[in-house]
C-alpha cells in the first residue's frame, strides 16, 4: 500500500500539505519505506519546479537518516563506496547519489548506505534550495540587466557630476551613507528566511524597529552604527577599505573583484557587483576594469569606497551586515543615478530595489540571510509581510510566494508617539559575549518546515499569534504586555521549533534577573535568530538606568562563570538605543561646506588604519591626492575635538608597545 508521499508535496489542499512526515512514517513497514523513495526520487528527478524537487529530497533525507535505521530489516553496517564519499566531498552530490544507489541494488538496503544517502540527499537540497533563490534574485526587476552586459562599452551607469566636480585643493567630495540596524520584536519564528518566505508566504510575518545606537557609559549619544563612504580618486583602480576588519585593497583587474577568497572585502565586493558599477555579467570577460571606470567616471579616475560599523561586535542578532550592505549599494546607486536624490532619505521604490541588490550582494558573496534583514532602511517600526506570487511576478507556478516581502511603516497615528518613547524608556539592549554561528539553527528551521513534525508545525501556528499579540500591545503603549508576549514567545513556539535556540547563559541572566527586578521586571526578548549574543531586557520605566548598570555586571560576572563551557568571543555590552525614523539617509562632504564645518573627512578609523603605511613612505613620493588627504587629516585633529587624541593613536600604530 502506497503512503502517498508525493501527494504532500503536490496536493493543492493545504491540510494534506502540512501533515506531518513523520505521523505517515512511523506505522509504515520497510517495504513501504523503500517503495516511498523510489517514488520520491523518481518524482524530484522529473519534476521543473525546484521547491516540490527540494521538499521531495528533505523527504528522502529524513526517511534514510531517521526511519529505515529503526527497521529491523535494514541491514546492519555495511560498506560505503570510496568513490562516492570523493563525490560527495567535492559537492557533486547527484553523481554521490548515484553511486550509493547503484550499490544498493547491487547488494542490499543497510545502515552505512541509508546515512551516506542521508547526507547527500541533505545537501543536495539545500543547493537546490540555493540556486533557485539565485535565479529569483537574478530575476527581479532591477537586477536583470546586470547579467546581460558583457563590456565596459556597455555599462549604461555614468556618475553624477556632483561627485566629478573637483574641490579647490583638487580632492573630490564624499559621499557618505549612514543606515540603521534593525531589532525584531518578533519575525514569528524565522520565517523570513527564503524558503519559508517563498513556500508559506501567508506564514511569513516579521515586526521589526529600526535603530540608532551607542555604547552605554562610553558614547554621547545614539547614531546609525553602519556607514558607507564614497568618493572619487586620480587613479584608475577600485580602491576598497573595510574600516572595522581593518582591510584595504587597490584592485586594478576584473578578476580580484570577483575573488572573494582573497581577503576580508567580500562584503565591499559584492556591493560592488550588485549595484551594478561591476556588473555579475562582465565576470570572467577579460575585459580591462580601467576600460570601465573610465566609461563611468572618464579616463585616469577610479573609485573609493570605505564601510564602517561602530564598534557592533559579531553575534549582535542586529543584522549589521547585511544593513551595512544595503548602505553601501545605497550609495553606490546614488553615486550612479539610480536613486533620484543624491542625499536625504530614499523613496520606497529606491528602497525597494536597494533590497533587491541587497539580496544579489549576499548571494553573490556566498551568503544569505533572511528578507527582513535589510530593514533598516526603512524608517521606524514596519511590518513585513511574504506575498503570494501572482501572474507576472517571475516566481509564479514556481513557488507560493515571491522572494521580495511588501513592508507597512507604521504611522504615528498606528503606533503613537506615546507607544514609541514608552519602548525607549523601558528596553535595555545588550550583547551578551558569545558569538555563534547561526547559519545551523537556520538549516534546522528550515528542514523542521519542510518536515512538518506536529510539535513544531503547532508551534509555528502560535508564534503568528504571538506577533498580533505583541502588535496590540504596542499600538496600546503597554509596553508590560509586550514584555510577556515576548517572552512567552521565546519559551513557547521558539524553543518548541528549535530548543537551541536558548543557552544555559540566557537562562541563567533571565533567571538573576527576575529575582532581582521581581515585578519590574517585563520580559526578555530574543533579537534574530538565537539567544547568548544580542537580546533585550523589558523593565519598568523608573528602574531602566539601574537596570543597565546592573545588566552589565550580572552579564559580565556570568560569562567569567561559564567562560569554560560556552563559546564567549568577547566582555558583554549593553547599548543605549533610540528610534530611528529616518531609515538610510545621505549626505554630501565637501569644502563647499558653510565656514566653520568640519573639513570632509573618511571616518577617523580609515585614517588609523591607512595613515601609517602613508607616513612610513617618503612625502615627496606620494600623489598629490593623497598628500592633501593627510594635510586635511592633520588640520582636523587639531581643530575637531572628536578626533582629540588621534595622534597618540597614530603613534600606537607607527610604533606597536612591547609586551
Amino acid at each position: 500500500m502506497s503512503l502517498g508521499l508525493v501527494s504532500l508535496i503536490t496536493s493543492p489542499d493545504a491540510a494534506v500539505r502540512n501533515r506531518s512526515l513523520d505521523e505517515l512514517c512511523r506505522a509504515a513497514s520497510f517495504q513501504e519505506l523503500l517503495d516511498e523513495c523510489t517514488a520520491l526520487d523518481a518524482f524530484r528527478r522529473g519534476s521543473t519546479n525546484l521547491y516540490e524537487r527540494v521538499r521531495a529530497l528533505f523527504f528522502l533525507y529524513a526517511i534514510h537518516r531517521f526511519h529505515l535505521p529503526t527497521r529491523p530489516d535494514l541491514k546492519p553496517g555495511g560498506i560505503i563506496p570510496f568513490h562516492g564519499y570523493e563525490q560527495l566531498l567535492e559537492r557533486r552530490f547527484e553523481e554521490a547519489i548515484e553511486i550509493f544507489q547503484s550499490a544498493e541494488k547491487a547488494d542490499r538496503p543497510s545502515d552505512a548506505l541509508s546515512s551516506a544517502l542521508a547526507s547527500a540527499f541533505h545537501r543536495l537540497a539545500f543547493q537546490t534550495l540555493a540556486d533557485q533563490v539565485r535565479r529569483s534574485v537574478r530575476s527581479v526587476r532591477g537586477n536583470q540587466w546586470m547579467f546581460r552586459m558583457g563590456h565596459p562599452q556597455d555599462q549604461p551607469l555614468r556618475f553624477r557630476p556632483e561627485l566629478l566636480r573637483a574641490n579647490a585643493d583638487g580632492s573630490h567630495p564624499i559621499l557618505r551613507e549612514q543606515t540603521p540596524v534593525r531589532m525584531d520584536l518578533t519575525h514569528s519564528a524565522w520565517s523570513d528566511i527564503f524558503f519559508l518566505g517563498m513556500d508559506f508566504p501567508e506564514g511569513a510575518k516579521v515586526l521589526n524597529i529600526s535603530v540608532d545606537l551607542g555604547v552605554h557609559g562610553r558614547d554621547a549619544d545614539t547614531k546609525p552604527p553602519v556607514s558607507a563612504w564614497l568618493r572619487v580618486i586620480d587613479e584608475p583602480v577600485l580602491r576598497l577599505v573595510s574600516v572595522d576588519l581593518g582591510a584595504s585593497a587597490e584592485i586594478s583587474s576584473l578578476s580580484e573583484v570577483f575573488d572573494f577568497a582573497k581577503d576580508y572585502l567580500g562584503l565591499l565586493k559584492a556591493a560592488i557587483i550588485a549595484s551594478g558599477v561591476i556588473p555579475p555579467g562582465i565576470e570572467g570577460s577579460g575585459q580591462s576594469l580601467a576600460d570601465l571606470l573610465a566609461q563611468m567616471l572618464g579616463p585616469g579616475l577610479g573609485l573609493e569606497l570605505v564601510s564602517s560599523v561602530n564598534d557592533i561586535p559579531k553575534g549582535s542578532r542586529l543584522a549589521v551586515s547585511t544593513n551595512l550592505l544595503a548602505a553601501l549599494i545605497a550609495v553606490c546607486m546614488r553615486a550612479t543615478g539610480q536613486a533620484e536624490s543624491l542625499t536625504g532619505p530614499l523613496r520606497e521604490d529606491e528602497r525597494r530595489l536597494v533590497l533587491a541588490r541587497a539580496l544579489l550582494g549576499e548571494w553573490v558573496g556566498g551568503s544569505g540571510g533572511g528578507w527582513q534583514d535589510s530593514g533598516g532602511v526603512w524608517p521606524g517600526i514596519k511590518l513585513i509581510e511574504g506575498v503570494a506570487a501572482q501572474g507576472g511576478d517571475p516566481e509564479h507556478g514556481i513557488s507560493r510566494g515571491r522572494l521580495m516581502p511588501k513592508h507597512h511603516v507604521f504611522t504615528r497615528d498606528e503606533i503613537p508617539d506615546k507607544a514609541r518613547k514608552a519602548l525607549q524608556d523601558s528596553l535595555v539592549v545588550v550583547h551578551g559575549g558569545m558569538a555563534q554561528n547561526v547559519g545551523p539553527i537556520l538549516e534546522m528551521v528550515t528542514e523542521k518546515y519542510l518536515l512538518r513534525s506536529a510539535a513544531e508545525w503547532q508551534g509555528r501556528q502560535e508564534a503568528l499569534g504571538f506577533l498580533d499579540e505583541i502588535l496590540d500591545a504596542l499600538r496600546a503603549s503597554d509596553i508590560a504586555k509586550v514584555g510577556d508576549a515576548t517572552t512567552r514567545n521565546f519559551s513557547g513556539p521558539i524553543q518548541t521549533i528549535i530548543p537551541w535556540a536558548s543557552t544555559y547563559y540566557t537562562e541563567r541572566l533571565i533567571e538573576q534577573v527576575r529575582a532581582e527586578f521581581g515585578k519590574d521586571f517585563h520580559g526578555f526578548w530574543m533579537l534574530g535568530g538565537m539567544s547568548g549574543g544580542g537580546m533585550g531586557f523589558m523593565f519598568a520605566p523608573q528602574r531602566k538606568a539601574e537596570a543597565q548598570d546592573r545588566l552589565q555586571a550580572i552579564m559580565s560576572a556570568t560569562k567569567a562563570e561559564l567562560a569554560a563551557s560556552l563559546p564567549f568571543a568577547m566582555e558583554p555590552v549593553v547599548y543605549d538605543f533610540r528610534i530611528n525614523e529616518n531609515g538610510t539617509v545621505a549626505d554630501l562632504l565637501s569644502d563647499d561646506d558653510p565656514k566653520g564645518a568640519p573639513l570632509p573627512l573618511m571616518p577617523k578609523g580609515y585614517y588609523l588604519l591607512l595613515a601609517p603605511k602613508l607616513l612610513r613612505q617618503d612625502l615627496k613620493s606620494l600623489a598629490p591626492a593623497k598628500r592633501i588627504e593627510l594635510d586635511k587629516f592633520a588640520a582636523a585633529c587639531r581643530t575637531q575635538p572628536e578626533l582629540r587624541g588621534v595622534v597618540q593613536e597614530l603613534f600606537d600604530a607607527l610604533l606597536p608597545r612591547g609586551r
